[in-house]
């Protein structure tokens, strides 16, 4: 009998400032915006939100603080039906902020982001004391790297001692130490990060470039993770297991118009996907779906999409019926 997941989302809570203009300024430059707004995010944040709306049970860690972005992103969250009981308030730093310059073209939008983590750098130990009793309720653990990086490490070994796969999602791109990649069921780097991972750079010019990714994933494998997927934009995604490497292709859309939170909406449809009982490579199938009609809409959380809107999309796009049963399940 098929049933919602349980997803843990340990991660960051970002209100996202969006200047939107048709030139990104250079240094030193000053440029006329066309708009601006206001939406909240995070990585983490994005992808409890996400796997709520695809109807996974979701609880989310964390912490923002004790001002009105984190009242604003905490009830969004909640709203999503995000379980948010963990997400703490912090009363030394603000909550974290991302600065988005949207540089919208005739056919696309490109994005720059500095982010100022505030509050979600202040998460303790301590504070993820409560999951040594309770994580192995969970179906899979899922990771982002706008948190300390010693939480990450903490909460890895925690599933894993309970046999509770992880979903590493290695952004901002970082080094990341070898006890957190052996802990690491799920690594999903995009080709830019997996270079600074193996220092193995992956040419895209000319679409999927199999030699590289094999190098790369080799590296990762090695090194303890037991399944790598790289998202390659345009070009879709790859996954390896250290026997195969298979490529999924993209979801093309006609126009882009804000590309912000679709790796998020990638990883996150892939996790509930699998955790709602579909083989992984049909769950990329899934992720890559939800992530490109993500990117048709402004905005981090205010993009991403539903369960019901998702399998409109999956009918519209030539998959009637597409693992019906799981979806059932999920939509229920």
């Amino acid at each position: 009998m098929h049933r919602k997941p349980n997803i843990l989302v340990v991660g960051s809570f970002m209100m996202d400032l969006i200047a939107s203009t048709h030139k990104a300024p250079q240094s030193g430059e000053t440029v006329k915006g066309i708009g601006f707004s206001t939406a909240p995010g995070g990585k983490g944040a994005n992808q409890a939100v996400q796997c709520a709306r695809l109807g996974a049970n979701v609880t989310m860690a964390g912490k923002v603080g004790k001002d009105a972005f984190g009242d604003f992103m905490l009830k969004t969250a909640y709203d999503a039906g995000v379980n948010v009981s963990h997400v703490l308030r912090d009363d030394k730093e603000p909550s974290g902020v991302g600065h988005i310059t949207l540089e919208i073209t005739e056919n696309s939008a490109q994005n720059r982001i500095t982010i100022c983590p505030g509050a979600n750098s202040r998460i303790t130990e301590q504070d993820m004391a409560w999951l040594k009793d309770e994580i192995g309720r969970f179906d899979i653990v899922m990771l982002q790297f706008e948190i300390p990086m010693e939480i990450n490490e903490l909460v890895a070994g925690l599933a894993f001692e309970a046999g509770v796969p992880v979903m590493v999602n290695p952004a901002p791109a970082a080094d990341i130490p070898e006890s957190l990649l052996a802990h690491t069921t799920y690594l999903s780097p995009n080709e830019h990060e997996a270079a600074l991972l193996t220092g193995h750079k992956i040419d895209v010019t000319d679409g999927v470039n199999y030699k590289d990714l094999e190098i790369v994933a080799d590296n990762l494998i090695n090194r303890g993770v037991k399944n790598l997927i790289v998202t390659l934009g345009e070009n879709g995604s790859i996954i390896a297991d250290g026997k195969a490497l298979e490529h999924i292709e993209c979801v093309r859309v006609d126009k882009v118009a804000d590309p912000t939170a679709a790796g998020d909406s990638f990883v996150a449809a892939f996790c509930t996907a699998l955790s709602a009982g579909i083989p992984k490579n049909d769950a990329l199938v899934f992720a890559s779906h939800v992530s490109s009609l993500t990117v048709t809409k402004m905005g981090a959380m205010p993009s991403l999409p539903t369960i019901s809107e998702v399998r409109e999309y999956l009918a519209r796009k030539g998959r009637p019926g597409f693992h019906q049963a799981e979806l059932d399940a999920l939509e229920a």
